[in-house]
């Protein structure tokens, strides 16, 4: 079986909500690929999710692919929580609507046609590939503010 990707994500928000931005570095064989997005106003939570998507739409081909995330949400949520909402028709224990289930629905299909091993490293302690993520994270958050515009700004490849 061969080596999977790598995907470092992370998101980021100035403000919760506020404008906000993702980031991704992924690592295959040695070589390396960078890309990011922001939206104007979302949250932290949504920036975290859309960093995974990310990740995992810009995958040609499926293929076995290791996700390393500083989000306890976005682990939990799509290791530990996601059966219990589907079989809930999305609503949590509480049964109230689960948050993002738009962004839950695409992670879930998007992690559908790869090999996914989800791994939680602590943010901000000084992991390099963490670290580059959340550069890449505030990057979207700038250059989205830096914008004229209203819409998503997002520099990412269609497919790697």
């Amino acid at each position: 079986m061969s080596e999977p990707v790598c995907a470092y994500t992370d998101g980021a928000c100035r403000g919760n909500p506020g404008p906000g931005g993702w980031g991704v570095l992924l690592r295959y064989r040695g070589r390396e690929r960078e890309f990011f997005g922001g939206e104007r106003v979302t949250t932290n939570n949504r920036m975290e999710l859309m960093a995974a998507i990310k990740a995992l739409e810009t995958l040609r081909r499926p293929c076995r692919v290791r996700i390393c995330t500083d989000s306890q949400y976005v682990l939990r949520g799509i290791t530990e929580w996601l059966p219990n909402w589907i079989r809930r028709n999305w609503r949590t224990a509480a049964k109230t609507p689960v948050k993002n289930e738009d962004l839950w629905k695409r992670l879930a299909a998007a992690q559908s046609t790869h090999r996914v091993e989800w791994e939680w490293v602590k943010g901000h302690t000084g992991h390099p590939e963490n670290e580059r993520a959340d550069r890449l994270a505030n990057r979207g958050i700038d250059e989205l503010l830096g914008r004229n515009s209203t819409e998503e700004a997002s520099h990412a490849p269609d497919r790697a």
